[in-house]
């Protein structure tokens, strides 16, 4: 049997008595700066020419943040979307009707910033202070998680809700006193703007998730499987090509390439480990806590149910590639 057949067939194993449709006419993913992989399946065409023979078209949305790419799966704008780990638990736990079976990156994407010449050295130093951060992103949860560490809370600090892009430009202008960023701004802002990080911790990014609408996972697993075995292919491209990855990042981003090489080679993205496994659900269950306390979520919601029925460990087993 043909490769492809193969992994169709495993695939669906783990999905016993459902079978595929009639071919879609058209196929809905979102692409985003946060997720180089999507850049480089859209740059060279390879989803459109794996769904060709099929007639299907493939239909691109730009998600200019996780709680975009959140948005649109739970308004069935599109079918597949990428997001951070922990943004995608909070909109499932709140009804999007999600799965992950595919992880896209382990980054280091967020950190705390502040302008070159800010007097803001420490965590303690934000008490007061307006920090920008993007509401249901993996950067706005970050900042909550670490505002925590330091014995802070929410409502020690005056919130901005600016959306990344704008997070950088209010917090270069000096209209807000620090910024909960995301790459590639933020590595931007650092090497063009000469912000600081003043707090960093990749135990607090939580992964890249591809996450899928349930009611097309449940559908159309042949066809889920075919978008995981070619997001495959891209991510084992970047690693044979980060250069060449980089720069598709900074032509897509419209960012410089040094900007881009921080981002994706200099320790800031970490492409190895795709295969959804007991390590992110690890990670979800140590994070999960701030949603209870920040009252993100219902009084009572089960978290570890949600992330045991958000991160969907058996999909892609067999369509994962072994280096």
């Amino acid at each position: 049997m043909k490769r492809r057949n193969l992994l169709q067939l495993a695939a669906l194993s783990v999905l016993p008595g459902v079978a595929s449709a009639a071919p879609r006419r058209e196929l809905r993913l979102d692409y985003a700066y946060y997720s180089p992989t999507s850049l480089v399946l859209r740059r060279f065409g390879w989803l459109e020419e794996e769904f060709k023979a099929d007639g299907t078209a493939i239909k691109w949305v730009h998600s200019a943040g996780s709680n975009r790419a959140l948005e649109y799966l739970n308004a069935n704008s599109i079918d597949i979307g990428s997001s951070a780990g922990l943004a995608a638990l909070l909109a499932k736990a709140n009804g999007n009707p999600i799965r992950a079976p595919y992880i896209f990156s382990r980054p280091e994407w967020t950190a705390l910033v502040v302008r070159k010449d800010s007097p803001i050295r420490t965590l303690a130093d934000l008490k007061g202070k307006r920090i920008a951060a993007t509401k249901g992103t993996d950067p706005y949860l970050f900042l909550l998680r670490a505002l925590k560490t330091a014995g802070l809370k929410r409502s020690d600090i005056e919130h901005v809700g600016l959306q990344h892009a704008d997070g950088r430009a209010t917090l270069e202008q000096g209209r807000i006193d620090a910024w909960a960023g995301l790459d590639p701004h933020m590595a931007a802002s650092e090497l063009e703007g000469g912000s600081r990080l003043i707090y960093r911790n990749v135990a607090f990014n939580t992964y890249g998730f591809l996450n899928v609408r349930d009611d097309f996972l449940a559908a159309r697993p042949a066809e889920t499987a075919r978008v995981i075995k070619t997001y495959e292919r891209a991510r084992k491209w970047i690693g044979a090509n980060q250069n060449e990855a980089a720069k598709i990042l900074a032509e897509e981003a419209k960012v410089s390439l040094p900007v881009a090489l921080l981002q994706i080679i200099k320790l800031r993205s970490d492409f190895s480990n795709p295969q959804p496994s007991a390590e992110h659900l690890k990670a979800l269950q140590l994070a999960a806590p701030i949603l209870r306390d920040e009252a993100l979520v219902k009084s009572g919601t089960d978290l570890d149910k949600v992330i045991a029925e958000l991160v969907d460990t058996r999909f892609a087993q067999a369509l994962i590639a072994r280096e």
